[in-house]
């Protein structure tokens, strides 16, 4: 959990899914080198500019979701290191994933990623860049190492949705296989399109997210992709108001929101049963719409961060906050 405490990170995230229609990486050679054609390529990201003069080589991810990203656009060969997982990755990418050396079970030391020898660090959360850890990331680049932070942590106008599209085509570009991120955007976006048709003329749901907690209730904000989630999926978070994707809320809130459904995000060694059970049997919460009907949805975490499960969780989540529509939309 700390690396997305509000201390660590700017802006943040079902069970495993695997979209049903072609996806970039299966359209694209996996092994397949990059090339270097649209080089030097120049891009700022979180307030770093770097120029790029042919696409990295040798690469370390750090937190799943850019793991998975760099898998979806079949660029395992590039990959020398990876740690933190929050939950199991697709099975999709499960064989690809085994042949990566995991260098920790959370994140490195400075020394462990030194010791992969990359030329490039990819972080998810801000909290894979932490100074205080050595592992900032002007003293990567003082070591001869690039980085780059999912923008999620940063992003500061345009929706979720749509900085995730570019998070996929500016990851493509920097390794040269810009027409795979692009085929994927695409995808997204008609996958997106599509599960908008079957929620049309719905009323939206009042869904609590609960992430963990117990004296307070660590929860989704309205900052990042978990709360453009929600909407595409036909909810509406209570908490949108919170200024930040991931933050606490009081307990006597959750009860005065009147949530109708809680959304349990699936990590770590607390489980959705535990989690479930620690609701049920608050005397506080009995009043609560979704305590009384006994209706929750559950999402793995690595579903709700700036990702390439995005898509294809915006269904799933929605088949679980609509199934009868969701159903009677999808039954020929």
């Amino acid at each position: 959990m700390s690396r997305r405490t509000p201390a660590l990170i700017a802006a943040a995230v079902l069970l495993p899914l695997a979209l049903t229609a072609c996806s970039a990486s299966e359209n694209a050679e996996p092994e397949a080198a990059a090339t270097s054609d649209g080089f030097p390529y120049t891009v700022k990201n979180c307030g770093v500019t770097t120029t790029y003069q042919a696409p990295p080589k040798r690469v370390v991810t750090m937190n799943q979701h850019v793991t998975e990203i760099m898998l979806e656009l079949g660029l395992k060969s590039s990959l020398v290191g990876t740690a933190y997982l929050d939950d199991q990755v697709l099975p999709k990418y499960a064989k690809d994933y085994a042949a990566v050396p995991v260098l920790a079970k959370e994140y490195p030391s400075y020394e462990q990623v030194l010791a992969a020898d990359p030329d490039f660090v990819y972080g998810g959360y801000a909290s894979a860049f932490a100074a205080g850890d050595g592992r900032g990331r002007e003293a990567l680049k003082k070591s001869g190492i690039e980085t780059r932070l999912n923008t999620e942590s940063c992003a500061k106008t345009g929706t979720p949705m749509e900085t995730l599209y570019e998070e996929i085509r500016e990851v493509g570009r920097t390794f040269g296989v810009p027409d795979r991120a692009e085929a994927w955007i695409k995808q997204a976006k008609a996958d997106n399109a599509a599960t908008a048709k079957k929620l049309a003329d719905l009323k939206p749901l009042p869904v609590f997210v609960y992430d963990s907690g117990d004296k307070t209730a660590f929860t989704a904000g309205g900052k990042g992709i978990g709360n453009e989630l929600i909407e595409r999926a036909g909810g509406v978070n209570v908490f949108a108001d919170l200024d930040k994707a991931f933050g606490d809320a009081s307990w006597e809130n959750v009860v005065a929101r009147k949530p109708e459904a809680i959304v349990i995000y699936d990590y770590g060694s607390t489980t959705v049963e535990q989690k479930k059970k620690r609701l049920l049997t608050d005397p506080a919460l009995a009043d609560v719409p979704a305590i009384k009907n006994k209706r929750f949805a559950v999402m793995p975490l690595s579903d709700a961060v700036l990702g390439v499960r995005v898509p294809a969780a915006v269904d799933k989540l929605a088949a679980q906050l609509h199934p009868e529509a969701v159903k009677a939309a999808t039954t020929p």
